[in-house]
């Protein structure tokens, strides 16, 4: 029992996609690929994608939107604005302030944080850790993505994997029993070069070479990653069980990063966990960075497939490189917020 008579939890959460899809068969006429190859080593079918003139910040603004209908909230209850995107509407102001414009949100403050793939876990320990000291009391996280802006679509290795949508939850305070119970988190910067975009920043400012090498694009070692994602998965699953003293048979659901259904069985038979536990939508949407997660766990929500109680686990990894890991005890009655 902690001291506050409280937990930093989950009040409310949404989630939003484009409606275009880009299927496998639409691939097979831009890059040389096929729909087999793609689902046998992806199990990715579709993914979503922006329309022209639709940015991060729409996709974000559409599942906060839900996120605090879900809650039972207006923009005028959050104190705190967190995006976490690699995909952001410009280098600069970050892609929160432009959704807290958007939202209506006077005077909050609002940042953006970039962990690529583990973007949401990074932004639900930032938040957790705010409510948990008081500093403020609803919290707007968001992760999302319009990775379709960043990837190059004649480099069939990047285009067939990403996919762009937002998810949001508001954190906000629940019962001592419920809520975030604990993280594990790392990131280990000499495997940058496996992940990243080469060109448009300070170290390699854009100018024509780059643009017609197209290094302003995601550029992936696909072997290297997918071997690091394999050991990092497993490994930081189990270290936050045993940090909190938990054991497999005790997680409810796992919410998985949607990156390669490869990686994903991995972890299941290293983790022991039965898989209908475990949540898989990469076949609709394909690798959605940081905004994979929680619209994962929205939709498995939404569907019925947490109670309250439930413990949940959610695991990321992605550029930096990162990785992180957080177990949730799952608080359904929105009513019961403390205040």
């Amino acid at each position: 029992m902690n001291k506050r008579g409280f937990n930093a939890g989950i009040l409310g959460i949404g989630s939003y996609v484009p409606e275009k899809k880009v299927t496998n068969f639409d691939l097979e006429k831009m890059v040389e690929t096929s729909d087999e190859w793609i689902t046998t080593r992806t199990g990715i079918k579709e993914r979503r994608v922006v329309e022209e003139g639709q940015h991060t910040s729409d996709l974000a603004l559409e599942a906060s939107k839900k996120a605090l209908e879900d809650a039972k909230m207006t923009p005028e209850d959050i104190d705190l604005i967190i995006v976490a995107t690699m995909s952001p509407d410009l280098p600069t102001p970050a892609t929160a302030c432009f959704l807290q414009d958007k939202l209506g949100c006077t005077d909050v403050p609002s940042f953006d944080i970039s962990a690529a793939c583990s973007g949401f876990i990074y932004g639900l320990s930032i938040a957790t850790a705010y409510v948990n000291s008081g500093l403020y009391k609803n919290i707007l996280l968001v992760g999302a993505e319009a990775m379709s802006r960043i990837v190059d679509w004649t480099d069939r290795s990047t285009c067939i994997l990403f996919g762009d949508g937002a998810g949001a939850v508001v954190v906000g305070k629940v019962p001592e029993d419920r809520g975030v119970l604990g993280f594990e988190m790392g990131s280990d910067g000499s495997g940058a070069k496996h992940l990243l975009i080469p060109s448009g920043g300070v170290s390699n400012p854009n100018t024509e070479e780059t643009l017609e090498s197209r290094e302003n694009y995601i550029k992936m070692d696909g072997s290297e990653v997918f071997k690091f994602a394999v050991r990092r998965m497993d490994q930081v699953s189990k270290n936050v069980l045993e940090k909190l003293e938990l054991e497999v048979e005790d997680i409810d659901l796992l919410v998985p990063h949607q990156a390669n259904i490869r990686i994903i069985d991995s972890a299941v038979k290293k983790l022991k966990i039965d898989y209908d536990k475990v949540v898989v939508n990469l076949d609709k949407y394909g690798n959605m960075s940081a905004a994979s997660i929680p619209v994962a766990l929205d939709e498995a929500v939404k569907s019925g497939r947490v109670s309250d109680g439930d413990k949940v686990l959610i695991v990321g990894f992605g550029g930096g490189l990162t990785w992180g890991a957080s177990v949730i005890s799952w608080h359904k009655d929105k009513e019961a917020v403390y205040v």
